[in-house]
């Protein structure tokens, strides 16, 4: 059986002709970043909160150097996933030139903003191991408008029901094979049960599924799914952000569905209210 994977890009690959540097897939085990296997191309304006993570320095110039998604939950703070600010991602010391890039379809265009990453707060509790807690708060060095912001769907919200048709975004690879999408793309999912998703990770091999911290989406028959280079991009259901992309086995395979950091965790562990989101100070 193989192991989930992190679908997160997780080391370069140096073209010396080209002097710069591609994302390659690492076949360790990750977590689930990749979201338009079976998907369609959209424009970021239908979904502003949609931000690429970016680091030129690290991925090359190529596609804006993007490596990660994120979502937009205040005007100065990004939500992405614990994974893609590990040392194998980002290096040690982390890469100083970590960005975000809002409004911006097409990675290989110069529209939209690059804003720089001006904090990192990784959740103290994320365990690489079980993929649990697996969500990092970017603080940015410049604000974005309000109308970028996306609200967060808490314990108790319809929006995690089962059945509940969801979006999930990125420039994540379109096949499970390494083609990555220039623009940005969305796959229709639905929320899956607790009990299917833990049939489906029972653990160890095959990841271990936690209801309490995470939520999984897909199709019975797979084929619409996250996939690597879409890791900490979001899932959306009823117009409020409900997951991260976080992990899975496979791409679109039948049985496997994506599984995503619960956003309604988040906001318990981060003791957010409806008032803007700020960076932990604490931990």
């Amino acid at each position: 059986m193989r192991r989930p994977f992190v679908r997160a890009l997780t080391r370069p690959l140096v073209l010396a002709a080209a002097a710069m540097a591609i994302p390659l897939v690492a076949a360790a085990p990750a977590a689930s970043d990749g979201v338009v296997v079976g998907g369609f191309p959209v424009d970021v304006s239908t979904s502003p909160w949609t931000v690429a993570l970016s680091s030129r320095d690290r991925f090359g110039g190529m596609r804006s150097g993007q490596f990660c998604g994120g979502v937009v939950v205040g005007p100065s703070t990004v939500l992405t996933a614990a994974h893609c600010m590990g040392e194998e991602v980002l290096g040690s010391p982390r890469t100083t030139d970590l960005a975000v890039v809002a409004g911006r379809t097409d990675l290989y265009a110069d529209t939209g903003r690059e804003i720089a990453v001006r904090e990192v707060w990784v959740n103290p509790a994320y365990d690489s191991s079980s993929n649990s807690g697996d969500f990092a708060v970017l603080e940015l060095a410049e604000a974005l408008p309000q109308s970028s912001v996306i609200g967060m769907a808490a314990v108790g919200d319809p929006a995690y029901q089962p059945g509940t048709e969801a979006l999930v975004y990125g420039w994540g690879d379109t096949r499970g094979v390494g083609a990555y999408a220039p623009t940005l793309r969305a796959a229709r999912v639905h929320v899956l049960s607790d009990s299917l998703c833990e049939g489906a990770y029972p653990g160890p091999a095959d990841g271990t599924y936690l209801p309490a911290s995470m939520v999984c989406a897909g199709e019975a028959g797979g084929g619409r799914d996250a996939c690597q280079g879409d890791s900490g991009g979001p899932l959306v259901a009823r117009g409020r952000l409900i997951g991260l992309v976080s992990w899975g086995n496979g791409c679109g395979r039948p049985g496997n569905p994506g599984v995503y950091t619960r956003v309604s965790e988040i906001l318990r562990v981060l003791r957010w209210d409806a008032g803007s989101r700020k960076l932990p100070r604490t931990a």
